[in-house]
């Protein structure tokens, strides 16, 4: 098992380490107990939150609702839980 996610049940938590303002949206792969994610957004006013969960809902196939930010929503090592994921990432196998 990997340090950068859990499962718990159909849950799925990650640790993830946000680069903001990259030049697209994608998932970069394991960085050492996190999941380096890149982003467009800048982390102004909360709006790189907003947007880490639409592309995590995107990704995963859930709907928004079902991305939670746990902790971390100021700095840019982040936890969030994603319930029941319908698709996953090639770095993370199924529960």
């Amino acid at each position: 098992m990997s340090d950068f996610y859990r499962w718990e049940g159909d849950a799925l938590t990650l640790n993830v380490r946000v680069q903001p303002r990259a030049s697209r949206d994608e998932i970069v792969g394991p960085l050492g107990d996190s999941l380096k994610v890149r982003i467009t957004t800048p982390p102004v006013d909360g709006k790189a939150n907003t947007h880490l969960i639409k592309y995590l809902a995107k990704t995963f196939g859930v709907p928004r609702t079902r991305v939670t930010l746990l902790g971390g929503e100021r700095g840019r090592d982040k936890r969030l839980r994603i319930d029941a994921p319908s698709r996953l990432p090639a770095c993370i196998p199924s529960a």
